[in-house]
């Protein structure tokens, strides 16, 4: 039976894990909550950057002795091999946890198995905690890269109420806020890799970066890929010395991936252009929308997305709506492929 305190601490454990998303890739953004035998908070942790300690130890460390008989809440099972860290099934059992709590089960095969050695050592084990939470949440990308073996993608773009996302001449600046441009820059912070086409570079010339509030550029930044055959001058904003920039020829977005699977890139933003949007579309290899949309008329331009090998309504593909916000003026829409 889950207490209330460990309901708690998985929500506790779940903020812990977004704040660090982005910045464990390969491994998963991982939260971790220890309550001392009275059910207190002793200690919260969340992975550290690769070769860094994993969430459970983090906590571990900051409970120190008030974690011997009490609960561990982790947002992922506790991984039972040695990596570039030792299990942290040993740790736990090392501190005296009594009880293990989390929401999923890993699906790494390397990793899994850790809720089963816990359970024979004698530690109290149960899953499924907020798992539905936790899957769409910090952990969304790193599970689906684990189960799929390819990176999530998530397809952003502004549009107009009447679905353009430019004017007839072209203009694109700006269909969204700056509400809504400065938290594109916030879940751009939270990349791996954003991706752009050739066409989209050339045409407006983008950093693709993310920047703070303040205008600064954090140290930590997303891989920078355009994909395309076209040339792109030396002196474009995409080459300057802000973030790593590649460049994939052609444009076949399951080759893309592939090339960024390799590279342990997790979680991509798609910000291309209608052309290589629809790509993405006609290949199978979106996961996510989020869309801006602005109360603006344009009546003529390009549309948001272009040919996505849709022939007819049945061909259409189904989202579900998981989410719809406000973002300054604009309404920003989260959905998801059904039946993909």
């Amino acid at each position: 039976m889950v207490a209330r305190a460990e309901e708690q601490a998985m929500r506790t454990a779940i903020a812990a894990s977004e704040q660090v998303r982005g910045t464990t890739s390969p491994n998963p953004p991982v939260g971790c909550v220890v309550l001392d035998a009275g059910g207190e908070v002793a200690g919260v942790g969340a992975t550290r950057p690769p070769g860094g300690p994993h969430a459970e130890i983090v906590a571990l460390r900051a409970a120190g002795e008030r974690a011997a008989g009490g609960t561990a809440v982790v947002t992922l099972e506790p991984c039972s091999h040695t990596g570039r860290t030792p299990p942290c099934t040993d740790a736990l059992r090392a501190a005296g946890i009594a009880r293990v709590v989390h929401a999923v089960s890993d699906p790494n095969p390397q990793a899994a198995g850790g809720a089963d050695m816990l359970h024979a050592a004698g530690i109290d084990v149960h899953s499924g905690l907020l798992v539905g939470e936790v899957e769409r949440g910090p952990l969304r990308a790193w599970l689906h890269f684990a189960r799929t073996g390819r990176p999530h993608v998530t397809w952003k773009y502004a549009a107009t109420l009447d679905g353009r996302s430019a004017a007839a001449d072209g203009t694109s600046k700006w269909i969204s806020s700056a509400e809504s441009r400065a938290e594109v820059h916030r879940v751009r912070a939270q990349m791996d890799a954003i991706v752009a086409g050739t066409g989209t570079v050339l045409t407006d010339d983008p950093h693709l970066t993310a920047r703070a509030p303040d205008g600064t550029l954090p140290a930590r930044q997303p891989l920078r890929v355009v994909v395309g055959d076209r040339e792109i001058p030396r002196g474009a904003k995409v080459f300057d010395d802000a973030a790593e920039t590649i460049q994939l020829p052609g444009g076949d977005p399951a080759a893309v991936l592939a090339a960024l699977a390799d590279r342990g890139i997790v979680d991509v933003l798609l910000e291309g252009g209608p052309r290589l949007a629809g790509a993405f579309v006609a290949a199978g290899c979106l996961d996510r929308v989020l869309a801006y949309i602005a109360p603006l008329l344009l009546g003529a331009g390009p549309a948001a997305l272009g040919e996505a090998g849709v022939g007819s309504i049945s061909e259409a593909w189904r989202l579900h709506v998981e989410e719809t916000t406000m973002s300054g003026p604009d309404v920003r829409v989260s959905a998801v492929p059904l039946d993909r």
